[in-house]
């Protein structure tokens, strides 16, 4: 068969898919159907695996992930990295909980100060990167680790005591509507504002700007030190919220509580699509991504993969995805 005749039928078939398939990211896709082969595989562990019980119960777990990596998308494709997603959630959670300690308005300010302390820790990164020009993986991991000093200085090294609020409980485990947890519908709500910022605003083509050239984004007028911080900012307060929430499922915060959220939220965001160079990627990949994580741990557990063991595995994914989405050119 003549290569003309060959690529006469690929176009063809090409031709017969739907629209928005034609139109869809390749990884986006892949991601997708990674899932469908997970949930394929997961069901051979376990018959209950494909039951809506436990599917929507992956579904609120997943919620917790997708806040943070919301955040850390936003940061990548800026082409920055934000490794300080660790102690964010952490003091997120615990400010939150120590806030509450203080009568009726701790209680009622529980929640937006855990937030605003990990927009704190955000700005701080956002004028280390693009102010002051230090590498976003520098200062990141500079400010994680203060975070993390100030922390274990608040709880003179033992375990925090305080305990979430019934609003933060609510908010992460409890029914506004029937059957759907109000993690998920927050997670809803966090990606469609985060989908109308970079579809529909200055803001967000400003981001894809900056992810493509940042030096042409400077010359063609756009104040990219102000968006860079405001995304970093974006993102620490996402994964202080992140915390805010995993405190309310928890009923409590704990000290290491953020550092299973570093790597997934790289790697869900990296096989959704969205190149670490910056510049490009959508949201919905990064949705596909959470959700394949997700399921990945679920399957791992089940499997009692250890620790040690699902860190590897999100090493090798995320060096995967470099080297698939690295090469392509980038003119910084």
């Amino acid at each position: 068969m003549s290569e003309t005749t060959l690529g006469g039928i690929m176009g063809g078939i090409a031709g017969r898919m739907p629209k928005f398939i034609r139109r869809a990211d390749p990884a986006v896709l892949t991601a997708f159907a990674c899932i469908v082969i997970l949930l394929l595989l997961g069901s051979l562990y376990s018959r209950s695996f494909l039951s809506p019980e436990y599917l929507l119960q992956q579904l609120k777990v997943a919620s917790f992930l997708g806040v943070i990596a919301t955040g850390m998308m936003l940061v990548i494709l800026l082409g920055q990295i934000d490794l300080s997603v660790p102690w964010s959630v952490a003091a997120g959670a615990m400010m939150a909980c120590a806030a509450a300690a203080y009568g009726p308005v701790g209680v009622a300010l529980a929640i937006p100060f855990g937030v605003l302390c990990g927009v704190a820790i955000g700005i701080v990164n956002g004028i280390g990167v693009a102010y002051l020009r230090i590498p976003s993986m520098i200062i990141t991991l500079a400010t994680n680790a203060v975070a993390q000093g100030l922390m274990v200085v608040y709880t003179g090294g033992f375990s925090p005591q305080d305990s979430a609020t019934a609003a933060m409980r609510y908010l992460a485990t409890g029914f506004t509507i029937p059957g759907v947890p109000n993690a998920v519908i927050i997670w809803a709500l966090i990606g469609a504002a985060m989908v109308f910022a970079l579809t529909r605003t200055s803001f967000g083509r400003a981001v894809y700007g900056i992810g493509n050239r940042e030096r042409a984004a400077y010359l063609s007028g756009i104040d990219t030190r102000r968006i860079v911080m405001i995304a970093f900012a974006v993102s620490g307060g996402l994964s202080a919220f992140g915390g805010v929430l995993l405190a309310g499922y928890a009923s409590k915060a704990a000290q290491s509580m953020g550092d299973a959220y570093l790597l997934p939220s790289i790697a869900a965001v990296v096989l959704g699509g969205t190149s670490i160079l910056g510049g490009r990627g959508s949201y919905l990949g990064t949705v596909a991504g959470v959700i394949l994580i997700t399921l990945l741990q679920s399957i791992l557990s089940v499997m009692q993969m250890p620790e040690a063991g699902r860190q590897i595995i999100y090493g090798v994914v995320i060096v995967a995805m470099l080297l698939l989405y690295g090469r392509a050119p980038a003119s910084r």
